[in-house]
């Protein structure tokens, strides 16, 4: 199914940052990104359940305003939500100035050129999915069932010197995708995300493949990581992702994810071709 792209009212992007009570690296994160000079405006995804303080507003306000610079005024936003879920992530966002979104976690910062360069590479192919963190499937071959598979983390990747999904932890994508996920995407798999508390970047890597029948870009970047490790450090993460992607390709009918080798490189930063 081929979805038209609309032209765009702005030509910046959206950062859509998802948080949970870890203020420190969300103000770190929106420190930085707002001298990013594609920034339009900042989405904060808020779960917790009491709404964010005087203090913190105030704080980002200010650093929003400070580096407003050359006419440029970056819009900020708490985007409160009244269920946690990790659905939330991906809401529909009504009043969204631009096509591009630049979803990201508040404890992984990427510099300024590797975020513009990645905005470039989206604008080519503003239908996929194009991210700093790829990640692939493969069929199991123990299980003698072709229809039983694998995720692959980074080692698998590096291994292969293939993936087929590029995490929404760190990706630009279309916006038009955040109504699919909302409204269009089955919601047993949302109802799926909520309970296991996981995937939710899974079910957007399906969502938007087989949209498209194509594979994600993957850019390569430079990685800060700023916080603590996450779900991904903990045993069974690899067991539990693989049944999520089981899941979704029995709710989909088909694997609609699609391997490729290629990355992106930027060109200038490298010594030789």
């Amino acid at each position: 199914m081929r979805y038209h792209t609309p032209v765009s009212t702005r030509k910046g992007y959206a950062l859509l940052i998802n948080t949970w009570k870890r203020n420190d690296l969300l103000k770190k994160s929106i420190s930085h990104y707002t001298l990013c000079p594609g920034l339009d405006s900042i989405h904060i995804v808020w779960s917790e359940p009491d709404p964010p303080s005087d203090s913190l507003a105030k704080f980002l306000n200010h650093i929003v305003q400070s580096n407003s610079k050359d006419g440029r005024q970056i819009e900020l936003k708490f985007d409160i939500n009244k269920e946690d879920s990790l659905n939330n992530r991906f809401k529909e966002i009504k009043d969204l100035k631009t096509d591009a979104v630049f979803s990201i976690d508040d404890d992984i910062i990427f510099p300024c050129s590797s975020v513009e360069f990645a905005f470039s590479v989206w604008r080519s192919a503003p239908d996929a999915m194009v991210g700093f963190v790829p990640r692939m499937h493969w069929i199991d071959q123990s299980k003698g069932n072709a229809g039983h598979y694998i995720y692959g983390g980074w080692w698998s990747v590096w291994w292969t010197g293939t993936y087929s999904m590029v995490l929404s932890k760190a990706a630009f994508f279309h916006k038009k995708y955040l109504s699919l996920y909302t409204h269009e995407m089955p919601g047993s798999i949302r109802e799926y995300v909520t309970k296991n508390r996981n995937c939710e970047d899974i079910a957007m890597s399906f969502l938007v493949a087989n949209a498209t029948n194509a594979p994600p870009v993957w850019v390569k970047g430079e990685i800060f990581e700023i916080g603590s490790t996450g779900i991904s450090s903990l045993g069974g993460h690899i067991d539990r992702r693989s049944q999520c992607v089981n899941r979704f390709v029995a709710e989909y009918g088909r694997m609609p994810l699609v391997s490729t080798p290629l990355k992106a490189v930027d060109s200038r930063n490298v010594w030789f071709w």
